[in-house]
């Protein structure tokens, strides 16, 4: 297995794979990955689908356009998961959400972020030689 990390982010064309370990890393890394490949594809991540309002008939090539941004955007998030973490948040409807979800399986919401920093700092105050 060291030998797969030896490799991985070795080249521009591959995504970081995530699979469960140093997640802080691997979300800096992806935002880093998905800016440079693209930046319509990171702003789909953060900021949610491209919308089309026309029907499938009736679309036009900047709708299509934004369609296949939607799912390049799905396929690089999906392929840079490893398999348990794809079945955690293969039910997400879009890749924001997924991108939402990793991060507050991993990172926590603020809520918890203040109460583990509340804990440290009570545990440092009452520290004792």
């Amino acid at each position: 297995m060291a030998a797969q990390s030896h490799f991985e982010g070795q080249s521009v064309n591959r995504t970081p794979l995530f699979d469960g370990e140093d997640y802080t890393y691997w979300k800096t890394s992806m935002e880093y990955f998905l800016q440079g490949f693209n930046f319509q594809i990171w702003s789909i991540v953060e900021e949610g689908d491209l919308v089309v309002l026309n029907n499938r008939d009736n679309w036009t090539e900047d709708d299509r356009k934004k369609i296949s941004l939607n799912y390049k955007a799905e396929s690089i998030l999906c392929c840079a998961l490893s398999k348990k973490e794809f079945n955690r948040v293969s039910a997400c409807k879009s890749e924001m959400e997924l991108w939402e979800k990793l991060r507050i399986t991993y990172e926590g919401t603020d809520k918890v972020k203040e109460t583990r920093i509340d804990i440290l700092v009570t545990q440092y105050e009452r520290f004792q030689m």
